[in-house]
């Protein structure tokens, strides 16, 4: 009897061993792929290029002076009819043109001393371009000075010809899975490398962040020619 629950024991103890034996080669070998799961390379793709804006907005501002409201009013549908034919001679269309109310400014309310200005009324008018034929626009920023030489007062004090001129571009979202590709293509060129620098092979992406598009303008001369850009960043798997 004894003889047999020896054997028992025995038999028990040889299959705990067994046991924890494989549990332990297991949980060793797990922690080995746990090992190699950490080894990762983190690199950046980027991917730029230029495109022409598709839009361009052109707010013109002029100013007129007098000391009769008739005599201004007079003079400001003069030089605003001389701005849209001007426009109009250069190939914008009347669709494209839109004229904001002016805004008078009386002087003699202002007036706290003994200065007296030289004209007592100003008026401040805005005349915006919004329009698809970006190139063209362009050269005409250039080219509207020429009103000055009839006595149009372009500008004010802040701006030479009006505030801000404004070149948007709009098809980002025709660009960004093109770009998307080519910044992970970037990205995993860089992997490689890295990989191959460290006696390494590359393994599965682990994870990406695609990254935050910019537009922003070439140089400060060349404002309707875009730089749109984008930063991947890509995590990827070492493997020997």
């Amino acid at each position: 009897m004894r003889g047999k629950l020896s054997l028992s024991f025995l038999s028990i103890g040889v299959f705990i061993f067994l046991g924890l034996t494989s549990l332990g080669y297991l949980l060793g070998k797990s922690i080995i792929e746990m090992k190699k799961l950490d080894r990762v390379v983190s690199v950046k793709g980027l991917a730029e290029r230029e495109e022409v804006a598709d839009i361009v907005l052109w707010p013109i501002d002029f100013k007129v002076a007098g000391n009769e409201l008739s005599e201004l009013y007079s003079n400001l549908e003069r030089d605003n009819t001389r701005i849209v034919d001007f426009l109009k001679e250069n190939g914008i269309d009347s669709s494209e043109i839109t004229v904001s109310a002016p805004i008078i400014e009386d002087k003699m309310l202002y007036q706290y001393d003994n200065n007296v200005a030289a004209f007592r009324y100003i008026a401040t008018q805005t005349i915006t371009v919004y329009s698809t034929k970006v190139n063209e626009v362009y050269k005409l920023t250039n080219k509207i000075g020429e009103l000055i030489k009839e006595n149009i007062a372009l500008g004010n004090s802040s701006n030479q010809y009006g505030t801000t001129t404004e070149y948007i571009f709009t098809k980002l979202n025709e660009l960004k899975p093109q770009m998307i590709e080519s910044a992970t293509k970037n990205a995993r060129e860089v992997a490689e490398k890295f990989a191959k620098d460290s006696n390494s092979s590359l393994g599965k992406i682990k994870s990406a962040n695609q990254g935050q598009f910019t537009i922003t303008n070439r140089d400060q001369h060349n404002p309707q020619i875009k730089n749109i850009r984008v930063v991947s960043t890509v995590e990827y798997y070492l493997v020997d």
